[in-house]
């Protein structure tokens, strides 16, 4: 039984060994010192280790065990780290193939409780009725306490033409309901793009895909003729995605040689400055960029470079907050980390992290007014951002008259957009 413990704790030192070593190669021989002295405690780990093994009620598989707690120590990070069993790893795979079943929300733990931050437009989640800050108490009559992302994704994710049904608490009526939802493909489409009034070019971006550049490229062109009327760039509920897109989105509106976002963190290799290359950048019309508390990072990258460089009038609600990078780091048994790695800033030295971008115009949609939403800055463990530069003076505040017209397809009255639209056609009159 001894050398069993004395195997199992010299493949601990031996992993531990191997994770320091390379982690000097990275950082410089100083920070070698420092984190050897932070992994005195290993022999804790093995101790504890060895006697779960030894005198729990039930057998133990030691590698469930072992990747709990390194689980449990990247939760004790940021929200956006984390750590992916193999299958989880091989979940996000298909998550960035941009196809799978599911019920399309965006979700996320606040205060340990799985919390929805917002459904995804016209998928099944949406048309039953979740809504942001719903918390999901269970996942087929089972609790979701103490559940991770990549579990309740896992749980949620299925065949397209299955059912789950989840039990929701909405806080804002105190009331708690089961929804039986039935799963399908969800497949995001990055851009849409249409007219308004026959005559404004308007371009929604749900997501940042490989293909978001070229989509609003594509849109711009099928409307070249009414681009001398402005254009309202739409990121309301974007989550984010690749940084390459909003890179390429942006420099869309810009001209060459300008500084659009950069990254700082520990590692000297995550320091990297991201500059426009297009030389035809769409110049001299006026562009609206609608946001909300649902916009976040990419989102938010597009957003802040426009406003900065003042390219673009940003509308709307104050952004999400996400300005952290992620890396994901595979590992050699098939799992993997999602490690926040360096953080975002605008080309005027804004951080985004934990504020978020703050428009030139602020209008709150009456209909959204009682509803409470989820930033950043509401989740445990959030990187707080100490530098508070990001502040920015409203410039101007739009009137909230009732002279709502514009109506999406399903009918419903789009008060930010209406309020785009009347910011353009004073733009015009100019």
């Amino acid at each position: 039984m001894k050398k069993k413990y004395f195997f199992v704790s010299l493949i601990l030192f031996v992993l531990v060994f191997y994770s320091v070593s390379n982690f000097d190669v990275l950082v410089g021989k100083k920070s070698f010192a420092r984190n050897n002295s932070s992994y005195k405690d290993l022999s804790t780990f093995t101790e504890v280790l060895s006697l779960i093994e030894q005198n729990y009620v039930k057998k133990i598989e030691p590698k469930k065990v072992i990747r709990g707690a390194i689980g449990g120590m990247l939760r004790s990070l940021d929200p956006h780290s984390g750590y992916m069993t193999p299958e989880m790893f091989k979940q996000m795979q298909v998550e960035t193939s941009g196809q799978f079943g599911g019920l399309g929300i965006t979700i996320t733990l606040r205060k340990s409780v799985l919390t929805i931050v917002s459904p995804i437009e016209g998928t099944p989640a949406y048309r039953a009725g979740v809504i942001a800050k719903d918390q999901i108490v269970k996942i087929n009559g089972k609790s979701t306490k103490g559940i991770t992302i990549y579990e309740a994704v896992k749980k949620l994710r299925g065949r397209p033409g299955s059912e789950v049904k989840i039990t929701i608490y909405r806080r804002s009526s105190k009331k708690m309901f089961d929804l039986l939802i039935t799963r399908e493909i969800i497949e995001i489409k990055s851009v849409k793009s249409r007219l308004i009034e026959g005559k404004i070019p308007y371009i929604r971006i749900r997501n940042f895909q490989s293909r978001t550049a070229k989509e609003v490229r594509l849109g711009l062109n099928k409307m070249q003729d009414f681009k001398k009327n402005g254009l309202i760039l739409d990121l309301r509920n974007n989550p984010g995605g690749l940084l390459t897109q909003a890179v390429a989105v942006s420099e869309l509106f810009l001209p060459a040689g300008k500084l659009i976002v950069y990254t700082k963190g520990r590692v000297i290799d995550q320091n990297r400055k991201f500059i426009s290359k297009e030389s035809d950048g769409i110049k001299g019309i006026p562009i609206v960029v609608i946001v909300n508390a649902g916009s976040a990072s990419a989102s938010e990258i597009v957003a802040g470079a426009l406003q900065d460089w003042e390219r673009a009038t940003i509308l709307g609600e104050k952004t999400f907050g996400k300005g952290s990078v992620q890396t994901v780091m595979p590992l050699l048994d098939g799992s993997g980390l999602r490690l926040t790695t360096s953080l975002y800033y605008t080309p005027k030295d804004r951080m985004i992290q934990g504020i978020g971008i703050e428009p030139d115009i602020r209008v709150v949609d009456p209909s959204n007014r009682n509803k409470s939403v989820v930033r950043e800055e509401d989740l445990p463990r959030h990187l707080r951002n100490m530098e508070n530069k990001n502040k920015k003076n409203i410039k101007e505040k739009i009137d909230r008259t009732p002279d709502i017209t514009s109506k999406n397809k399903n009918g419903v009255k789009d008060y930010l957009l209406e309020r785009a639209v009347i910011f353009i056609k004073k733009k015009n009159q100019k």
